[in-house]
Formats: structure tokens, sequence, C-alpha cells
């Protein structure tokens, strides 16, 4: 279903295309084009954030922090990228990318935490939602990716990062 903006003065023309089958919102441009979509979950925890305030801020299901580290991932097609992750939490992670990869898309990832620069853990996720470009929740353009298999151990390190840097005043 497509609905068309026509009362927002700044967004007037862009249309919200609703895809059912795959639980995303799209935006479209003026002229058809796609500018982004968000999964119906992201769309969800966005509203739930603004509630009042006898909801918790915090609407991820685990903690997260900004850091920055290396990551590397592959599409079911076959490509291949290197980039690098904003931000990590026991349930997924920030990758950055000027083209981020669609809603719903796998990936087969592993990335390099500081702390052990030459190890890299591997892990499999699903694009959960798509920021195309930096705004005030992410510095970068880019995608969040939920883990969809990931080993505990990997999971446990990742928490006490977490739980180390939100010590030191430096979670997200």
């Amino acid at each position: 279903m497509k609905f068309p903006v026509s009362l927002s003065l700044r967004h007037k023309g862009k249309v919200l295309e609703l895809d059912a089958t795959r639980e995303i919102v799209n935006l479209l441009g003026t002229n058809g084009e796609p500018i982004g979509s968000l999964s119906w979950d992201f769309v969800v925890d966005q509203i739930l954030a603004y509630r009042k305030p006898t909801v918790p801020k915090e609407t991820r299901s685990e903690p997260r922090v900004n850091l920055a580290f290396r990551v590397r991932y592959k599409t079911p097609e076959g490509n291949h990228y290197d980039s690098r992750a904003g931000g990590i939490g026991g349930g997924g992670l920030f990758i950055e990318s000027t083209a981020p990869l669609p809603v719903g898309t796998k990936l087969a990832m592993e990335f390099s935490l500081p702390e052990q620069p030459v190890e890299w853990i591997p892990a499999k996720g699903v694009v959960a939602w798509v920021c195309p470009k930096a705004d005030q929740y992410t510095f970068s353009p880019g995608m969040g990716v939920r883990f969809s298999d990931i080993a505990p151990e990997a999971r446990e390190r990742i928490h006490a990062i977490v739980k180390t840097l939100e010590g030191t005043g430096q979670a997200a």
C-alpha cells in the first residue's frame, strides 16, 4: 500500500509504502526513487521510545555502546564487504556504509573487537534497519544488524565490553 505525504511541508510529495509481506516501510522520493526503509520492529520501537515516561527510554532488549571496530560481511549473493562498525551490543551491531543493504538482508559476518584486534569473531545477522544518511541518532550512514546466530562465548565477550564501557560513561 502506498500513502502519499501531502500535509507535511518538509516531506510533501514523498510516499510511504507499506510492504506487509516483508514487514517493512519504504520511503520513496518525489520521483518514486527509493530513499530508505525500516523494519516494522524498528518503527514500533521508535514509537514506543517516545511514549510517556512510564515506558523506559531503552527499547532494545540488550544494552549497547558506541565502539569503532572492523567488520567484514558477505551477502547471500556472495558479495563481500569490509567496513567499520560504530556500535555493538549483545543483540547486534551497527555497520557504517554509504550504501546500506535492504532491511531483511541476511549476512554472514566476522568482526574484530579492539581488545584483541587480530581475532575475528564469526556471526550471522539480519539487517533490521537502515539509516541512508547521518542523522541525530547515528553519526554515519549504515545499517543496524540484529544477530541471528552468534556463539554464546562471543555474546558474553560483547556483554563484558558493554558493561565495562557503561561503567566509564561511554555507553550509547
